[in-house]
């Protein structure tokens, strides 16, 4: 049985100021070894540095609404999937979703996915589509190892998080997103999964090693929330 995994690749992992070649290369690699062994994904791709770059060019211009700045966000995750997309080659599906509730079926090892509207982050469209495509977990790679009890960054006494229930998560992040917000998950899409019965690992996705221990189901660095 072929086993899909819905993963959301962070576009600081792609483009953290330029484009990371190097990432994606080794991503690319894991991705064509994983598929020969017959799993199957589903990767959502975030905007990363030129979606905060173009949105802050807007707001400067024209003073735009908030939807328009979303807007300009959201084609940045969908250039950034092209960028996956293509160098993924025949493995890929021949168009990049945009809406995460309508169902495609994708004859190919690998689907794309960018943003979807504004208001929705990509861990809400990643949360959709693990309940329309029937997975029961979602990989959501960024920069950090683990979710912490506080930012470790403000916080000496900030604790690593391994395994957290998605009521008490929610207690961490509240029920708002905002996209100003540096928080490890959406709480809107935490809501959603929870709701679904969903679990979401955590994980750093620089670590493509440990990354590879998560798709084999072996001992991995991360937090699950569940």
């Amino acid at each position: 049985m072929q086993k899909l995994f819905v993963i959301s690749l962070g576009g600081s992992l792609i483009n953290p100021g330029q484009i990371d070649v190097g990432f994606l290369k080794n991503f690319r690699k894991l991705i064509l070894e994983q598929t020969k062994k017959g799993s199957r994904f589903i990767l959502i791709v975030g905007g990363g540095r030129p979606a905060r770059e173009y949105i802050a060019a807007l707001n400067v211009i024209s003073k735009p609404s908030a939807d328009y700045l979303d807007w300009m966000g959201i084609a940045a995750t969908r250039f950034n999937a092209q960028l996956v997309r293509l160098m993924l080659g025949q493995l890929s599906h021949g168009v990049v979703i945009e809406d995460p509730n309508k169902k495609v079926n994708f004859k190919e090892k690998v689907l794309l996915a960018g943003g979807w509207m504004p208001g929705r982050s990509t861990d809400d469209d990643a949360v959709r589509l693990a309940k329309v495509y029937e997975a029961d977990c979602v990989i959501n790679l960024s920069n950090i190892d683990y979710v912490y009890t506080k930012d470790p960054r403000k916080f000496k006494d900030a604790q690593v998080i391994k395994e957290i229930s998605w009521k008490n998560f929610r207690k961490i992040v509240g029920n708002k997103w905002d996209p100003g917000k540096n928080l490890p998950f959406d709480p809107t899409a935490a809501k959603l999964a929870e709701k679904n019965k969903l679990m979401v690992v955590i994980a750093n996705g620089k670590n493509l090693k440990n990354l590879k221990n998560i798709l084999e189901e072996k001992k991995f660095k991360g937090t699950v929330i569940k």
